[in-house]
Parts: structure tokens; sequence; C-alpha cells
């Protein structure tokens, strides 16, 4: 039954027939959008050369789409690597909050980095009471448009354009991890909630009694 409705004809109804009235008058509009061909079944050759011109279409974003897996995954080999010397800077330090500061910056390739807490604490950035909280929304890693606020990212606030922020667990006092950068793309690998919360965690093991 299913090879046989295979071979049947799409329904001509109301909406198919508006969506072929649409491409018939905009021939364009699949070649400014490439990702569609993602979504399409490939025509069969025998149909003619206009046919077989949207099937090699459809082939190379296929390949475009496998080339931005395979950079994504050497995005995020490289960031983990990043965060594995960022670690070890961590439990090599007299102080992490100035290893944070001072050191997470260069290892990390990002502009700023500081802990904030919400009370009084040497070498780190004072929040009001529920701002970790709400500033992560219940997430362990909230990366996006920077707040670019000075309580968060002191003079760098300026710069961050783009931020993550990392909850540091098991504090008596809710603390977070603030990374600041001025490129979207330091914070654009995929998977790199888990790097962050892992670097999360380091924080906590390193500082918390």
């Amino acid at each position: 039954m299913g090879r046989l409705a295979e071979t049947l004809p799409f329904p001509q109804d109301a909406a198919a027939e508006s969506v072929a009235a649409y491409l018939r008058a905009h021939p364009g509009f699949l070649a400014a959008r490439p990702a569609l061909y993602a979504a399409l079944t490939p025509p069969l050759r025998r149909h003619g050369e206009g046919v077989a011109d949207h099937l090699a279409a459809m082939v190379a974003a296929a390949r475009d789409d496998a080339a931005s897996v395979v950079a994504a995954g050497r995005a995020t080999a490289a960031l983990a690597a990043r965060v594995q010397e960022a670690v070890l800077a961590l439990f090599a330090a007299a102080s992490v909050p100035a290893c944070v500061s001072e050191m997470f910056p260069p290892l990390l390739g990002v502009d700023a980095a500081s802990l904030c807490v919400e009370e009084e604490c040497p070498g780190t950035r004072r929040l009001a009471p529920g701002e970790v909280g709400r500033r992560l929304g219940g997430r362990s890693v909230a990366i996006g448009v920077a707040c670019r606020d000075p309580a968060v990212h002191g003079e760098a606030a300026a710069l961050a354009f783009h931020d993550a922020l990392v909850l540091v667990p098991g504090a008596a006092t809710p603390a977070m991890l603030a990374l600041a950068t001025r490129h979207a793309d330091l914070l654009a690998a995929s998977h790199i909630a888990g790097v962050l919360g892992f670097l999360g965690r380091a924080v906590a093991a390193a500082w918390l009694p």
C-alpha cells in the first residue's frame, strides 16, 4: 500500500494550487532559500534539465549542511580544549575569583570573565538577591545577546555584545560565572552548554569549601 501511495499524484486542492501558482510567479524563490531543499523530496532526472538543476541544488544544500556539522564539531573540540586549560589553571590558583577574572579571558578566548555572587565576597561581583536565578531562568547555562550590565560584566560591559552565564552549583549563596565577548562565534559551538556547565562545576569544586 505504501509503494502504491508513492505513485499516486498529490491532491490538487486549493492550498497546493496556491503554492504552485506562487512558485510559478516567483521562479527564484527556492534558489534564494537553499536551506528549503533539505525539506524537499528529490525529483527524478527524467523530468528534464530544469528539474536536474533543482536536484543538483538539493545535493549542494546537503553538502553545505554536512560541512556545517563538521565545522561545529571542530569548534566544540576547540572550546573543550580551552576549558580543560581553564580547569587546570583553577586548581593551581591561589585565588579562584582572581583566576577567573585574570586567567579565563586569555584561556577561553573571551573579553572578560567574572564570578557573580548574591553577597559580598572578595574578588567577585555582588548581585542583588534573586539575580542569579532571574538571569539564568532555571537553566544551568544561558547563552545569547549580552545584558551589557556593569553589575555582571564590570568595565567590559560596553564590549559584551554576547555572553554566557553559567551556574556555579552547590554554593550556599547563589553564584554564577559570567563570560563576555564581542564575537558571537566564540559561543556558537554545538553542545557548548554541556562544556560550559562542566566549567561551572569545576569552579565550584575549586572555590567552595
